[in-house]
């Protein structure tokens, strides 16, 4: 899965599922990328584009979890970043994203249908690993975000495993998401992970978090602390663009 295009759906008028919870019907997924063409989940790249920059060299071999019909892996090619992977688990978007990307010429990037919590990839295998709301899905059925259901917890540590496992010594998550440091750091902090963990925000009077985990680079908890100030929960949705309220929405309702 990957803020709103100016191509969702055919129909101009097309909303998002009446409930978050529809994001984890597979079947839902394979419906709407059938006649999809394009949407982008929390900002497009013109957003963050300076911290993929300053921390995702040319060089770089990229996994991109959950490509959806996302142009980040365009993006990034553009930029000169030119050795990608993308997954998702849907065969439909996995298809439709080849046709796209071979009718542009963007040939040297792959496309694999794979799960992300199973990923068939060698150990430290990638440079980056990025994601773009993927992970926000398995949150959606989360429960209390201060204490997620044992389910959750489950999916998403499988996916941390796995990142961590595909990562070169010294390789970088990147996570682009609704997820405030508050409920993210007891997760991407696990004990059994080398990474560090800092984090940036984009966006206007709403925040999107840029994190960035440095495998190899884990250190005292007290100085990262000090680096990564948690900002307040911010309830406001005026900025929130296309689906990204119903993600907004589901926090707010477990907060009450």
């Amino acid at each position: 899965m990957e803020n709103r295009s100016d191509t969702h759906n055919s129909d101009p008028n097309s909303v998002g599922p009446p409930s978050a919870l529809t994001y984890l019907d597979p079947h839902y997924w394979d419906e709407r990328f059938s006649s999809e063409e394009h949407y982008e989940w929390f900002k497009d790249y013109s957003h963050f584009q300076h911290l993929i920059k300053s921390n995702i060299k040319t060089s770089s071999s990229v996994l991109e979890l959950g490509c959806g019909n996302s142009q980040l892996c365009e993006e990034l090619y553009k930029d000169k970043i030119v050795d990608i992977t993308c997954i998702d688990l849907c065969s439909v978007a996995v298809e439709k994203m080849l046709d796209r990307l071979l009718s542009k010429g963007y040939k040297e990037i792959k496309v694999v249908q794979a799960d992300m919590l199973d990923l068939p990839f060698n150990s430290e295998s990638f440079d980056v690993v990025i994601e773009k709301g993927t992970m926000d899905v398995l949150f959606v059925d989360a429960g209390d975000p201060w204490n997620p259901r044992p389910e959750t917890v489950s999916k998403v540590m499988a996916t941390l495993d796995g990142v961590h496992r595909v990562l070169k010594p010294d390789g970088i998550f990147i996570s682009i998401t609704f997820g405030q440091p508050h409920f993210r750091r007891p997760l991407f902090k696990d004990p059994k992970y080398s990474w560090s963990m800092e984090y940036n925000t984009f966006g206007d009077g709403f925040h999107y978090f840029f994190y960035i985990l440095r495998k190899g680079k884990r250190c005292n908890d007290e100085k990262e602390n000090e680096k990564c100030k948690d900002p307040s929960i911010s309830l406001y949705q005026d900025e929130l663009e296309g689906e990204d309220y119903l993600f907004r929405t589901r926090f707010d309702d477990d907060e009450d």
